[in-house]
């Protein structure tokens, strides 16, 4: 199904010249311009002060972890004498310890090789077959699904866009991936 006409502003509503109409595209260009360099400011002071804290924070993690780790060995080699039968929560007077087992889970590695197997093996009940819409086939096709509930073809659709024109300064995206 598709939209007769786009709807249009009268071009009587508004009058401005081509000039003005130049001079508006311009100031949205420039107003767009000022709202980067203050979220740039916003951000550089963000950074700052996440900065500050993190380092004020530093040594109270590093005493966490070193704590944490210490807390870990004599739990474990006391793990015995504190767990007696099959409880796995200690209460102590400043707080609990406590082992839980994590659930199950699966990791697969090479996943296109493993569904071949898990077919070839007969164990299709462990692949899942995903269904889902081809909307790029309906676009190519629209006829075909005239009429069908639930399907509706939009097309004519417009979309007016003031995009001012700027160069943008190359940068150097900070990016560290490591080998796998």
């Amino acid at each position: 199904m598709t939209n007769p006409k786009p709807t249009r502003i009268k071009a009587a509503s508004i009058n401005l010249t081509r000039d003005e109409a130049e001079a508006c595209l311009a100031n949205i260009g420039t107003a767009q311009r000022r709202v980067i360099g203050i979220e740039a400011a916003m951000n550089d002071e963000i950074a700052a002060i996440k900065s500050r804290y993190e380092a004020q924070a530093a040594p109270h993690n590093q005493n966490i972890t070193r704590s944490f780790h210490d807390l870990h060995l004599w739990a474990e080699a006391n793990r015995d004498s504190l767990c007696a039968g099959k409880i796995k929560t200690v209460r102590m007077a400043t707080g609990e310890i406590l082992w839980r087992k994590r659930p199950p889970s699966v990791r697969i590695t090479g996943a296109p090789a493993v569904i071949e197997r898990l077919i070839s093996f007969g164990l299709t009940a462990f692949v899942r077959e995903k269904q889902e819409i081809d909307k790029d086939a309906i676009l190519a096709e629209p006829d075909q699904v005239k009429g069908i509930k639930g399907i509706k073809v939009i097309t004519d659709v417009e979309d007016f866009v003031a995009k001012p024109f700027e160069t943008e300064i190359e940068r150097v995206e900070p990016v560290l991936r490591s080998a796998a």
